[in-house]
């Protein structure tokens, strides 16, 4: 019965879809309840990969650009990742302290990492004709990763979208009704076959999408799944940065930089462990500290870290970035309670410090050691019973009458990444406010 509904969704005429709302119903939102599990999470894998790892060029974008576009459009006859392991690359991802994972399925070169049935496109006419996406699913769930799917709503591939290029003219003898409903039947696969816990839309900026299309598919995927959490990237527009009540879409996405400090709205930062988001060789890695700094500093200000990797062409992630991932995986092991589960503030993360909050517990981020003391800034009415090291020792500490809260700090930092110090509070830490 479920299959014949959605069969009758699809079926309906699109004829008239600007006439269609352009808002969703509040009723079916993502939930709270839902939405404040996943900002629990944290720390999640991105991944980009496809036939273009082959040119080590970058996924979607050099398309008629570093590399012709009838030759990018052949890549995937020759696309043969025979060393592809789901759950290597689940494990690198649970190793890390990673709690979910999202895949490239369909990005903006349209071509398709699972059997669809919608277009010829896909991985199954590659020499390698295995169903990626559905192997990750199944590694996620025997690894206990939450799984996501990235999906784009621009596709420069499909005849039937207007745009055909980054910055070409719109094709006139495109159908963008008939386009639509592709789109609803490569999600309606997706969202069935593999049921994502969230979906990660992109590609929303050209003027050929509207919001019309935009409602139509959020309401679309909630009937399939009531609870499937969904970007802001599936409404018409280019703010990534914000999520506001007229933004389709369940969380913001600031992109390659660490989201402000906010406690009104969720947020999830994307960002690479190189430079770019397909696998380029020799591409600069961050650094330990790097990585570790931005994790804490984004949990720090509220959010989630979404964090790419970019396999080779042979289907195995570099050696380097899963070495780097383990190690930030060994530092969740010692200080994963001040990331997890926790909330953001009260203070903005700075280059010197940063604090996340759980129950009674206040977690300062010590990134670097500029003087013997550190001293916070002031917290009306807030006492401390005591204060130590993360998994260490006790901490001096004074506290003036104006709530001021000065840290005497170890001759030496125990990481030199990022140390953390527990204070704990006579009151709820998570209802402090934000201190400006």
């Amino acid at each position: 019965m479920k299959y014949l509904f959605c069969a009758f969704i699809l079926l309906l005429p699109f004829g008239n879809l600007r006439a269609q709302s352009r808002s969703i119903d509040p009723s079916i939102k993502t939930s709270r309840v839902v939405m404040d599990n996943f900002m629990d999470q944290r720390f999640g894998m991105f991944i980009h990969w496809g036939p273009v790892t082959l040119r080590g060029t970058e996924i979607g974008w050099s398309r008629g650009n570093a590399v012709p576009t009838q030759e990018y459009d052949t890549l995937y006859k020759e696309f043969n990742p025979v060393l592809f392991n789901a759950d290597a690359w689940v494990k690198t991802a649970k190793d890390a302290g990673m709690k979910y994972l999202t895949i490239t399925a369909k990005h903006h070169d349209g071509f398709c990492l699972w059997p669809t049935k919608v277009s010829n496109y896909n991985i199954m006419n590659s020499p390698y004709k295995k169903d990626i996406v559905g192997e990750l699913a199944r590694a996620c769930k025997k690894y206990d990763v939450k799984f996501c799917i990235y999906f784009t709503v621009l596709d420069w591939h499909d005849p039937d979208y207007p745009i055909h290029m980054s910055g070409s003219k719109a094709d006139t003898n495109a159908n963008m009704d008939k386009f639509v409903i592709t789109m609803k039947k490569e999600l309606q696969e997706l969202v069935t076959s593999y049921h994502p816990y969230m979906l990660w839309f992109d590609g929303n900026w050209e003027s050929p999408w509207k919001n019309e299309y935009a409602a139509g598919i959020y309401t679309f995927l909630k009937k399939l799944d009531p609870n499937v959490i969904i970007n802001n990237r599936l409404g018409a527009n280019d703010a990534h940065l914000k999520l506001t009540a007229e933004m389709i879409g369940d969380f913001a996405t600031p992109e390659q930089k660490i989201g402000e400090l906010n406690m009104n709205t969720p947020w999830e930062t994307c960002m690479t462990i190189c430079n770019q988001w397909a696998w380029k060789p020799n591409d600069k890695m961050k650094t330990l500290k790097e990585c570790i700094q931005t994790l804490a500093k984004t949990a720090g200000g509220n959010g989630n870290l979404l964090f790419n990797v970019g396999p080779m062409p042979d289907g195995r992630m570099e050696a380097r970035q899963v070495e780097r991932l383990k190690e930030m995986g060994e530092w969740l092991k010692t200080y994963g309670e001040s990331i997890y589960g926790t909330k953001g503030g009260p203070f903005k993360p700075n280059e010197i410090f940063a604090a996340t909050r759980k129950g009674d517990k206040l977690y300062v981020h010590v990134f670097e050691k500029t003087a013997n003391t550190l001293t916070l800034p002031v917290l009306p009415n807030v006492k401390v019973k005591q204060a130590y090291l993360l998994k260490g020792g006790k901490i001096n500490y004074s506290q003036g009458a104006g709530g001021a809260i000065t840290l005497q700090l170890p001759e030496q930092l125990p990481d030199s990444n990022d140390s953390v110090i527990v204070l704990e509070l006579t009151t709820n830490a998570e209802i402090i406010p934000v201190v400006s």
